[in-house]
Protein backbone atom coordinates (compact mmCIF):
# COMPACT_ATOMS: atom_id res chain seq x y z
CA UNK A 1 0.00 0.00 0.00
CA UNK A 2 0.87 3.07 -0.44
CA UNK A 3 0.76 6.47 1.80
CA UNK A 4 0.57 10.21 1.43
CA UNK A 5 2.87 12.15 3.98
CA UNK A 6 2.42 15.95 5.12
CA UNK A 7 4.59 18.31 6.66
CA UNK A 8 2.43 18.16 10.14
CA UNK A 9 3.44 14.31 10.08
CA UNK A 10 7.13 15.17 9.34
CA UNK A 11 7.29 17.89 11.75
CA UNK A 12 5.79 15.54 14.73
CA UNK A 13 8.16 12.86 14.07
CA UNK A 14 11.48 15.25 14.30
CA UNK A 15 10.17 17.45 17.24
CA UNK A 16 10.05 15.40 20.84
CA UNK A 17 8.12 18.37 22.02
CA UNK A 18 5.07 17.74 19.87
CA UNK A 19 2.18 16.72 21.13
CA UNK A 20 1.59 14.10 18.43
CA UNK A 21 5.67 12.85 18.66
CA UNK A 22 4.68 9.89 20.07
CA UNK A 23 1.86 9.33 17.86
CA UNK A 24 3.61 10.05 15.11
CA UNK A 25 7.12 8.57 15.46
CA UNK A 26 4.97 4.96 16.29
CA UNK A 27 2.72 5.62 13.16
CA UNK A 28 6.04 5.80 10.80
CA UNK A 29 7.94 3.32 12.22
CA UNK A 30 4.55 0.91 11.69
CA UNK A 31 4.56 1.90 8.22
CA UNK A 32 8.30 1.33 7.56
CA UNK A 33 7.89 -2.01 8.93
CA UNK A 34 4.88 -2.33 6.85
CA UNK A 35 6.68 -1.29 4.34
CA UNK A 36 4.49 0.64 2.80
CA UNK A 37 5.39 3.31 -0.02
CA UNK A 38 5.63 6.15 0.97
CA UNK A 39 5.19 9.60 -1.51
CA UNK A 40 4.79 13.55 -0.63
CA UNK A 41 5.54 16.44 -2.86
CA UNK A 42 8.15 19.21 -3.10
CA UNK A 43 6.13 21.55 -2.04
CA UNK A 44 5.69 19.79 1.24
CA UNK A 45 9.33 18.77 1.19
CA UNK A 46 10.11 23.10 1.39
CA UNK A 47 7.34 23.26 3.62
CA UNK A 48 9.07 21.09 5.91
CA UNK A 49 12.51 22.34 5.49
CA UNK A 50 11.62 25.85 6.49
CA UNK A 51 9.38 24.69 9.44
CA UNK A 52 12.23 22.31 10.62
CA UNK A 53 14.50 24.63 10.38
CA UNK A 54 12.84 27.71 12.17
CA UNK A 55 11.84 25.87 14.70
CA UNK A 56 14.25 22.80 15.61
CA UNK A 57 17.62 24.02 14.08
CA UNK A 58 19.93 22.58 11.13
CA UNK A 59 20.97 19.32 13.28
CA UNK A 60 17.15 18.32 12.87
CA UNK A 61 17.10 19.32 8.84
CA UNK A 62 20.10 17.33 8.02
CA UNK A 63 18.26 14.28 10.16
CA UNK A 64 15.46 15.19 7.77
CA UNK A 65 17.13 15.41 5.08
CA UNK A 66 19.36 12.34 5.97
CA UNK A 67 17.01 9.61 7.02
CA UNK A 68 13.58 10.69 5.85
CA UNK A 69 13.70 11.87 2.54
CA UNK A 70 15.69 8.69 1.43
CA UNK A 71 13.08 6.34 1.77
CA UNK A 72 10.14 9.38 0.46
CA UNK A 73 9.13 9.22 -3.34
CA UNK A 74 8.75 13.16 -3.88
CA UNK A 75 6.52 13.82 -6.77
CA UNK A 76 7.06 17.19 -7.77
CA UNK A 77 3.86 19.45 -8.56
CA UNK A 78 3.87 20.78 -12.28
CA UNK A 79 1.69 23.83 -13.60
CA UNK A 80 -1.41 22.05 -14.11
CA UNK A 81 -1.17 21.19 -10.18
CA UNK A 82 -0.04 23.89 -9.43
CA UNK A 83 -2.72 25.84 -11.55
CA UNK A 84 -5.89 23.51 -10.19
CA UNK A 85 -4.62 24.69 -6.63
CA UNK A 86 -4.53 28.09 -6.64
CA UNK A 87 -7.82 27.93 -8.64
CA UNK A 88 -9.01 25.98 -5.75
CA UNK A 89 -7.74 28.08 -2.92
CA UNK A 90 -9.39 30.97 -4.86
CA UNK A 91 -12.74 29.43 -5.38
CA UNK A 92 -13.05 28.13 -1.39
CA UNK A 93 -11.95 31.41 -0.30
CA UNK A 94 -10.47 29.43 2.96
CA UNK A 95 -7.94 31.66 4.12
CA UNK A 96 -6.86 29.12 6.92
CA UNK A 97 -6.41 26.40 4.30
CA UNK A 98 -3.00 26.78 2.75
CA UNK A 99 -1.70 26.71 -0.80
CA UNK A 100 0.30 23.88 -0.18
CA UNK A 101 -2.10 21.92 1.40
CA UNK A 102 -4.49 22.73 -1.99
CA UNK A 103 -1.40 21.18 -3.60
CA UNK A 104 -1.04 17.95 -1.59
CA UNK A 105 -5.27 17.44 -1.79
CA UNK A 106 -4.63 17.66 -5.98
CA UNK A 107 -1.29 16.18 -5.61
CA UNK A 108 -3.09 12.75 -3.66
CA UNK A 109 -6.39 12.74 -6.03
CA UNK A 110 -4.04 12.56 -8.66
CA UNK A 111 -1.53 9.68 -7.83
CA UNK A 112 -5.09 7.80 -6.64
CA UNK A 113 -4.15 7.35 -2.97
CA UNK A 114 -6.19 6.84 -0.17
CA UNK A 115 -4.65 7.12 3.19
CA UNK A 116 -2.46 9.86 4.09
CA UNK A 117 -0.47 10.21 7.39
CA UNK A 118 -1.30 13.77 8.81
CA UNK A 119 -2.90 15.94 11.26
CA UNK A 120 -3.90 18.44 9.80
CA UNK A 121 -7.66 18.80 10.23
CA UNK A 122 -7.95 20.38 6.86
CA UNK A 123 -6.90 16.78 5.41
CA UNK A 124 -9.70 14.90 7.61
CA UNK A 125 -12.12 17.79 6.64
CA UNK A 126 -10.90 16.96 2.61
CA UNK A 127 -11.23 13.30 3.77
CA UNK A 128 -14.83 12.74 4.34
CA UNK A 129 -15.02 13.66 0.98
CA UNK A 130 -12.00 11.42 -0.62
CA UNK A 131 -12.35 8.95 1.55
CA UNK A 132 -8.45 9.54 2.96
CA UNK A 133 -7.51 7.68 6.35
CA UNK A 134 -4.86 6.55 7.90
Amino acid sequence: MSVYIDTSAFFAILDSGDKFHKESRDTFLKLVENKEIFHSSNYITIETIVLIQNRLGLDAVRAFQDDIIPIINIHWVDERIHNIAISSLLIARKRNISFVDYTSFEMVRNLGLKKVFTFDKHFKEQGKNNKYKL
